[in-house]
């Protein structure tokens, strides 16, 4: 009966749904869709474009970048 933590960016994951309001797909599919590909491009452009801390868009884009490895 014991849940495992989750760990790394995913621990982000519902505290990025619940302030930003989209869920963690659609923001993959924009850092997926995006013509920027470097780690912290992608960073500045969801902090810039749409007002995402520094904190929540590099783990977005770390999980991103990891599972399209």
């Amino acid at each position: 009966m014991t849940e495992k933590a989750v760990k790394g960016p995913a621990s982000y994951f519902p505290s990025i749904e619940k302030k930003y309001g989209r869920p963690v797909g659609e923001w993959q599919e924009l850092i997926r869709s995006s013509p920027l590909t470097r780690h912290m491009e992608l960073v500045a452009w969801l902090k810039s474009e749409h007002g995402l801390g520094h904190g929540h868009a590099n783990a977005l884009v770390a999980a991103t970048l990891a599972g399209d490895e």
